[in-house]
């Protein structure tokens, strides 16, 4: 008699955007059912009414508890609280009753609000945690000019986290630095996200164009980049820089024109459901995160044959890119550098045709296939504790 499949749940917010983690949980899943056999059920909250963005397998469950978590970015405080621990009650209500008719054999949590209560469901699975920031930035309270009331509060919330986390049966994060932060814990183990899809053709190199694959928000640090752009522009009649992401792009537009930067040769795109085109029609990958949990468009930039160029930020592009080998990094926050970093690759064909090179290598370890082996492990170190 063949042993039955393992049973594997994720509980995420939702599948329905573009998100990084919505992507990285379809991937995954995908992979799990259709190669590994497992089966697998992806529970979320949000997203009524719509669809994965990111293909997924027929083979994968979906529950959609539809308790609009959402909806209380824009309601006012005291409304929001009460809103909030009413669906809360009846998320935990949901979430026990789901997993106890599913009976999974791991549940894996990407650490929202169902951390506060996931380890008081007994339904038999172990319970796997899996970051997907680092933690500087995960539930990060800004602390320098609070009260001493939020102060407190930033305090008794990290507690509490770590409280949870402790009764994990595993948990997982995305580079070795960040596993060093969490010292409090001693069941971490560091498995990288995997490079959603093989690409099928490579940059050639030709094209003078630079490309940024991201989101129009502060921690992306687009300010940053067309900061560094202006001066590269200044000193290159022929390269080009594009932009794409999710976001509004109406304060980033409004700084290209104070910065006197020419729209012919910088433009500010929607996110592009051919990733994999805007790459292979570029020469050079830039990365002007503030902070990133891991940095999966490099990777993806690099499988496709782009070198790159990344601000040195927390914690991932260090993680993926040995300076002056895989790609180059350059001080954080610092656009000049950023823009040195750029235009030492525009002015130099060999170096750029090295980097592609050694780039295309060097992710060959991020591919679905070794990342999997490293969930399979951890899946059966864990049942067998």
């Amino acid at each position: 008699m063949e042993n039955a499949p393992l049973k594997l749940v994720y509980v995420t917010p939702a599948i329905y955007s573009a998100g990084g983690v919505e992507r990285v949980v379809t991937v995954k899943a995908n992979y799990f059912v259709e190669v590994l056999g497992y089966d697998v059920t992806i529970i979320v909250t949000e997203g009524k009414g719509r669809s994965s963005f990111f293909p997924l397998s027929d083979r994968v469950h979906v529950v959609n508890f539809e308790l609009g978590f959402e909806e209380l970015w824009n309601v006012a405080f005291c409304k929001k609280t009460y809103l909030y621990l009413k669906k809360i009650r009846k998320y935990k209500r949901l979430l026990r009753a789901e997993l106890l008719r599913i009976r999974p054999d791991i549940t894996i949590s990407t650490l929202r609000r169902e951390i506060n209560f996931i380890n008081d469901i007994k339904d038999g699975s172990k319970k796997i945690g899996e970051l997907h920031v680092n933690r500087a930035n995960y539930r990060s309270v800004k602390t320098e000019k609070s009260s001493l009331i939020k102060k407190m509060f930033a305090r008794f919330w990290s507690d509490s986290l770590v409280s949870h986390l402790k009764k994990l049966d595993g948990f997982v994060v995305l580079t070795e630095k960040d596993k060093e932060a969490w010292t409090e814990l001693d069941q971490v183990e560091v498995i990288p996200d995997p490079i959603p899809f093989v690409p099928t053709t490579f940059s050639q190199l030709t094209e003078k164009r630079v490309l940024a694959v991201t989101r129009y928000s502060y921690e992306k640090g687009i300010d940053l980049l067309l900061e560094a752009w202006a001066q590269v522009e200044k000193q290159t009649e022929e390269w080009r820089l594009d932009v794409y992401g999710n976001g509004d792009t109406t304060a980033f537009n409004a700084l290209i024109d104070k910065l006197g930067i020419d729209r012919n040769r910088c433009q500010l795109h929607g996110y592009t459901c051919d990733v994999e085109k805007e790459y292979t029609n570029s020469s050079i990958f830039v990365c002007s995160s503030r902070f990133e949990g891991f940095g999966m468009v490099i990777v993806e930039a690099m499988a496709c044959g782009l070198p790159v160029v990344s601000f040195d930020c927390p914690w991932g592009p260090r993680s993926i890119i040995n300076d002056h080998e895989y790609g180059i990094l350059v001080e954080k926050d610092n656009p000049t550098a950023l823009a040195q970093g750029i235009l030492s690759l525009v002015n130099d064909a060999a170096l750029r045709m090295t980097l592609s090179g050694a780039a295309k290598r060097n992710v060959q370890s991020y591919k679905m296939e070794y990342i999997a082996a490293q969930w399979n492990r951890l899946f059966e170190d864990i049942q067998h504790k």
